[in-house]
């Protein structure tokens, strides 16, 4: 019996060792036990994205669902992340439910649940389901036919993407950005956002938004490293002013500007707040992860907004947006979220409200870069994963735990913060963290410093020491 756990988002396997039709029917049922538990006559809205048999499992879901009496909206061929969930809440649901892997690679699927308020399941609930999930599925949901389940009402066809076009439609000024004169491209990463994307701008500079479950091959994860055929792309054109790109469920951004430089998540979160105060008139908390870039504490204070910073993982963002009035929750992966849309990430959502900012105000991405820079001054944030042996990486970890580092090569430390993970400042500006992954014999290294050559710098002496 394969033991069934929720990481940071959903659960995550390999398709046919250990993310099997029995296993999807087993999570299912114990999502049905809990659901019944706590609500009368419960409903999910309930899709797959691009992957490899994703309709399969998610038709699977759909049947046990039934079977235990929980009625399925259920969606029209594949969706997105965001689709989901803003299902959950226009279709009143007490849960959405996604077969999705994510960035993960093409040998992945997964299980994402999702709140009715539209975002990742408080991880309480989530682990209230995982303690309950038995060993084997005792529903009878083979005998369960679709057709007479819509026929009896137990299921019903749901529109989201038609649903979500429109939210789009009603919340933003897609003409504006039309008649601008941008040229804009996109490159689904064969991923889920692919049709909606081509539905809301015909006209844009499309790359990988075709059908190919095993995305070439490659993690759909919208990274410089994975994003290379788009940025020589955007080069070669010579006349793209904004790329966009997103990953395998559509919930992460990556951003090019007209040069076909990568544009991290920091400046896209800082981009957005400095838009929504200063142009849109808007106030609210902002929400980030450890991860994060200081100048977003430097922007907050600029314009007099409270900030909360969090543990890694987009829950943790999402409980403070339904709780609180948030103006934007961010972390470094990539996944952001905004006020006026679900507490969720949603990577089609940022992309379009960027180009909103530059057709309203004429500017170039990197103009809009610069008025940030403005007012929190410049900087660079870089990044290494080391592959090391569980042996090294206990080492480190304790060394971290101990305050044994006092130095990396010529950077002093000054204080350390431990929230998740080990963040040593040189300086208010410069600093580098240290986070084990949970999942895999990895280091995180991050680097923060006013250009990437210091960047790189420390990324380099951290090395050094943390591997001898």
């Amino acid at each position: 019996m394969t033991k069934i756990k929720f990481g940071t988002d959903g659960w995550r396997a390999i398709i046919a060792l250990d993310f099997t039709v029995d296993n999807v029917a087993r999570v299912t049922e114990a999502t049905s036990k809990w659901l019944l538990k706590q609500h009368k006559n419960p409903s999910v809205v309930l899709g797959h994205d691009c992957r490899f048999a994703g309709e399969l499992f998610a038709e699977t879901t759909a049947k046990v669902f039934i079977a235990n009496g929980v009625k399925v909206f259920l969606a029209k061929d594949f969706v997105s992340t965001p689709m989901i969930s803003l299902g959950a809440v226009k279709y009143k649901t007490q849960l959405g439910i996604i077969i999705t892997a994510s960035h993960n690679p093409p040998s992945y699927n997964g299980y994402k649940i999702k709140g009715s308020y539209g975002g990742p399941l408080t991880p309480e609930h989530v682990q209230e389901i995982e303690d309950i999930i038995p060993e084997k599925a005792n529903t009878n949901w083979q005998s369960i036919n679709l057709s007479e389940a819509e026929a009896k009402g137990m299921m019903e066809m749901a529109p989201l993407e038609d649903i979500y076009v429109k939210h789009v439609e009603e919340n933003f000024d897609l003409n504006a950005i039309k008649n601008s004169k941008l040229k804009l491209a996109y490159d689904a990463m064969y991923g889920a956002g692919q049709r909606v994307m081509q539905r809301l701008f015909p006209d844009i500079h499309k790359l990988h938004c075709d059908n190919n479950p095993g995305f070439h091959g490659q993690a759909p994860e919208p990274i410089h490293k994975n994003l290379i055929e788009f940025s020589n792309y955007i080069k070669s054109r010579g006349d793209i002013s904004c790329g966009l790109a997103t990953d395998g469920d559509a919930d992460r951004i990556g951003l090019y500007d007209n040069k076909g430089h990568f544009v991290d998540s920091h400046h896209i979160i800082l981009l957005l707040i400095h838009y929504l105060v200063k142009y849109k008139n808007q106030k609210g908390k902002v929400a980030v992860a450890f991860s994060t870039s200081v100048k977003i504490k430097n922007m907050c204070e600029h314009y007099g907004l409270p900030l909360d910073v969090v543990k890694i993982g987009f829950k943790y963002i999402c409980n403070i947006m339904v709780n609180e009035d948030v103006l934007v929750g961010g972390e470094e992966s990539g996944g952001i979220a905004i006020k006026g849309h679900i507490p969720e990430r949603d990577g089609i959502w940022m992309g379009i409200t960027i180009w909103e900012f530059m057709a309203k105000t004429g500017k170039s991405l990197n103009e809009l870069i610069e008025e940030v820079y403005a007012i929190t001054g410049t900087f660079c944030f870089e990044r290494n994963d080391l592959h090391i042996d569980e042996t090294i990486k206990a080492k480190v970890l304790q060394n971290c735990k101990s305050n044994s580092y006092q130095q990396f090569g010529k950077y002093k430390v000054q204080r350390i913060e431990d929230l998740d993970g080990y963040k040593f400042f040189f300086d208010e500006n410069t600093w580098m963290m240290i986070r084990a992954s949970g999942t895999e014999p990895v280091l995180r290294v991050y680097a923060e410093a006013a250009n990437k050559e210091k960047a790189d710098d420390i990324l380099a002496d951290a090395r050094k020491v943390l591997l001898g």
